[in-house]
């Protein structure tokens, strides 16, 4: 068993295509938009079909604001150490320190011959990729003395500058599969990326080995180095195989890869949107919540009495730093603040009665909840700033029209691709994607969220009706601007009506977020409908 300790981290792997340039460019960001942490593509220089991949992230990089970026993983043999380590800092240093180095010794050599590459032995390879590595720090350091010097077998550099410095210490990741380059990732590197596709049972455990004790043997920790691992499957509502099947499944199953085998970084090789969704939204908090609840039992088990006494003592009072803004919550008082609406509208036109909207029950004030309860409550603010996101985005969108960046065309495609656009936004059927991710260890995919807690509780049923009327009413908001779009392709003095549509559309999706959190975020603890 290996469990290095490190943060959960999941991630996309989006096939670099030049078909649709849009589309590729689209799922990155609706990796960002859905809360993955990490955007990455395929790095094959001497494929047509593949926008050039340094090219397409320092694209994504502008496009983006939070998720990390990497090739997965860079092909040494066409990118030379030097050039790439000051394209990597550059990038990094224009996204704030978003950036990871995925670096690969090379394969396909028959397509790299034909691009000018040099056709490499697999040792060569290994040993190639080591110099790059010298380079590729050498050149980082920008605070060391004297020029850039490898005098190497396959790189050379004699005194070249140093600089620039990263924005944040560049990770280096080596997809790694045979063992000189595993004892190479031990020695050199700070993570092992392989694919589950390319492994065999045990490759894992073996593959930890290697590393391990070439870390040791380099005076490292083995937890230096971080497990990634890119995987693919299938969502089903039946299990059929391993990553085939329910979320649920697809989450027991990575938690025993990150308990079992040091796992923390899951990068999800999928194109579909959806997909996408469901592996933000369902599979990566659940599998936080098994792993975080497996480390807390193995914590416990090895405290001391005195830690165990230190616990029911009076916590000293210090000055407290202020708190994230969705804080994780614990178990006691109910603790999740809605979203409060600020009053702002944008537009005059009114979509329907605010004060017409009736309110469900008071909250007990005795009552507790635990800490599981009280995130089903902080699960829909999270969706829901997830929304918000997307509004945000559409209002940028709208700029970039304006400016001429963009076409009315280009910002329709990127609008359907949103969630708040794949959601129907009626009856039951309101949000699917966000009912998954409040649901996080439950199979309710054919079952509506409203009508439960109707059942539950009859005193929500004003509530919950009126809900599903503005739902309704968003819906054709929706549709609104869908039609302002098209008609600004015909009509391009139709900006105004545009932008009205759209500010019609910011002022009933964020009312009705912060009526809907208001009166549910209490109730789906305290019912467990979910």
């Amino acid at each position: 068993m290996s469990d290095y300790g490190h943060d959960l981290v999941f991630g996309s792997f989006t096939t670099p295509g030049n078909d649709d340039p849009d589309r590729t460019v689209g799922l990155a960001v609706l990796a960002e938009q859905v809360g993955l942490d990490l955007v990455t593509f395929q790095d094959h220089p001497y494929q047509p079909r593949f926008l050039d991949t340094w090219t397409l992230l320092s694209f994504v990089a502008a496009r983006t604001d939070r998720v990390h970026l990497s090739a997965n993983v860079t092909n040494l043999p066409l990118r030379p150490p030097a050039v790439l380590a000051r394209s990597v800092a550059s990038l990094d240093l224009l996204t704030g320190g978003r950036v990871a180095l995925g670096l690969g010794a090379g394969a396909f050599w028959d397509a790299i011959e034909a691009m000018g590459g040099r056709r490499l032995t697999p040792g060569q390879g290994v040993r190639a990729l080591a110099e790059g590595i010298d380079v590729l720090r050498q050149i980082w350091d920008a605070e060391a003395r004297g020029g850039v010097r490898v005098d190497g077998e396959f790189h050379r550099v004699v005194g070249a500058k140093r600089g620039p410095a990263p924005a944040h210490p560049v990770p280096i990741w080596l997809g790694a599969y045979k063992p000189r380059m595993l004892a190479l990732t031990g020695r050199r590197a700070d993570g092992w990326l392989p694919s589950l596709a390319y492994l065999e049972p045990g490759d894992l455990a073996r593959g930890n080995t290697i590393i391990d004790d070439a870390a040791q043997e380099a005076g490292r920790s083995p937890a230096d180095v971080r497990r990634l691992l890119n995987i693919s499957g299938t969502f089903a509502t039946v299990g059929r195989g391993p990553l085939h099947g329910p979320a649920e499944q697809w989450a027991r199953e990575l938690a025993e890869l990150a308990l079992g085998d040091g796992i923390s970084t899951f990068i999800l090789a999928s194109d579909d949107p959806d997909d996408l969704r469901r592996f933000a939204g369902e599979v990566a908090p659940a599998v936080r919540e098994l792993v975080s609840a497996e480390r807390d039992r193995d914590a416990a088990s090895v405290r001391t009495p005195a830690e165990v006494l230190a616990d029911t003592q009076p916590a000293a009072v210090v000055a407290p730093t202020a708190p994230p803004a969705r804080a994780r919550v614990s178990a006691g008082a109910f603790a999740v603040v809605p979203t409060p609406d600020d009053g702002r509208r944008l537009s005059d036109r009114q979509v329907w009665d605010e004060t017409a909207r009736p309110t469900g029950p008071a909250p007990d004030p005795a009552r507790t909840y635990t800490a599981h309860e009280q995130a089903t409550g902080q699960h829909l603010v999270q969706v829901h700033d997830g929304l918000r996101a997307e509004l945000a985005q559409i209002h940028d969108l709208i700029e970039q029209v304006a400016a001429g960046e963009i076409d009315a065309g280009a910002a329709r495609s990127q609008i359907n691709t949103m969630t708040m656009r794949q959601n129907r936004w009626t009856l039951g059927a309101y949000c699917e994607s966000y009912c998954r991710v409040v649901t996080t260890h439950h199979t309710i995919e054919d079952q509506a969220l409203f009508p439960r807690l109707r059942q539950a509780d009859p005193r929500l049923r004003p509530v919950v009706d009126r809900l599903e009327q503005e739902h309704h009413v968003i819906h054709e908001v929706l549709e609104g601007v869908d039609k302002a779009l098209v008609a600004y392709v015909g009509a391009p003095d139709g900006l105004a009506e545009l932008r009205a549509a759209v500010n019609l559309l910011t002022d009933a999706l964020l009312s009705h977020l912060s009526y809907e959190e208001r009166e549910l975020v209490e109730p789906l603890a305290r019912l467990g409908v979910l």
